[in-house]
Formats: C-alpha cells, structure tokens, sequence
C-alpha cells in the first residue's frame, strides 16, 4: 500500500489530503484545512501551519508528499507568502524523510479533470467521483487531494517503490 499526502499551501487556507492507493484502487484517507489566525503575525501563522503538518505526517505516516508546484502571480507579496507556506510544508516533508513531489497546477488539473483550465469547483467535483466521496471536499482539500491522486497516477499499473527508511521499505518481518 502507498500513501501519499497532497499539500495546496497558503498562508491563509492550507490544505491537506491524504490517499491511499492498493494495486491499482485509490482510496480516501482524510482531508482537512489548516486555517491559522490572521490576526496573528505572519511568522505565528508559519508555526501554526508547521505543527499541524507535523500532526497530520505523525497521524497518516504517508510514504510520500504531493505539493502543488510554484507558479506564477501578479501580486508579489502573495506570491511571497505562499512561497514560505510551501517552504514550511517541504521543510515538514524533508523532517519526516518523505520524498517530495511538485506538479504544476496545470497538470493537476489535466490529470484530474481532463483539461488544463478546470475550475476549483469542477476539480472539487472529480476528486468526490474518483475518491468515491459521499460531498465534494472544500477547494483547498480537494486540491490537495487532486495532488495526492495526480501523484499516483503517475503508476497505475504497479506500486511505486517505498523510499529508503521508510517503514514500508522494510519488507515483512521475519516468520
């Protein structure tokens, strides 16, 4: 079994989705958002994220990590931010000896709704069908799970090796 962790950073909202993948069916484990206090300093708001990152690889022990690549905005102190939003969720991943994977927004979109220029709530609506999910997950889990389920689809036909030292790795234990 593989487990990956999609993560769709922001300082504000940042989403989190794992998924599970047994041959070759993908499986639902759990989403969320991260919502730090804005009226905190910016700072404050990286701690918030970081240990509640640090609680979701403790809580899933994915065997790899999806992060929404970086991309290109008109607003430079946004994009700033959420470049210490993804600093904060490679620095988590690299702690926790997950290898990182990027995908542009673009491919997730490709790769999920079949078209490039997919809007969140179509994303949002292909992730419930494909995670046969009762509701649609908010847009930020629903991206971060479209980056778990785009990373897994890399694959489909044979399971992705485990990275060294992971405890899947390892093998079965001796009889």
């Amino acid at each position: 079994m593989i487990i990956v962790l999609g993560l769709d950073p922001g300082s504000r909202h940042f989403g989190w989705g794992v998924v599970r993948r047994e041959g070759t069916r993908l499986g639902h484990v759990a989403h969320g958002i991260i919502h730090p206090d804005i009226t905190t300093p910016f700072a404050e708001r990286l701690v918030t994220i970081e240990r509640e990152l640090v609680r979701v690889v403790e809580a899933y022990a994915p065997t790899y990590a999806s992060v929404e690549g970086l991309f290109f905005a008109k607003d430079a102190q946004a994009a700033a931010k959420l470049g210490h939003a993804r600093g904060v969720a490679l620095l988590v991943c690299a702690r926790a000896g997950l290898e990182v994977a990027e995908y542009a927004p673009a491919r997730v979109k490709r790769t999920i709704a079949g078209a490039g220029r997919a809007d969140k709530t179509q994303v949002a609506q292909m992730v419930k069908v494909i995670l046969r999910l009762r509701d649609a997950p908010p847009s930020d889990a629903a991206d971060a799970l479209a980056l778990a389920v785009t990373h897994l689809s890399r694959s489909p036909l044979r399971p992705l090796p485990a990275p060294a030292g992971h405890p899947s790795s390892r093998g079965s234990p001796a009889r």
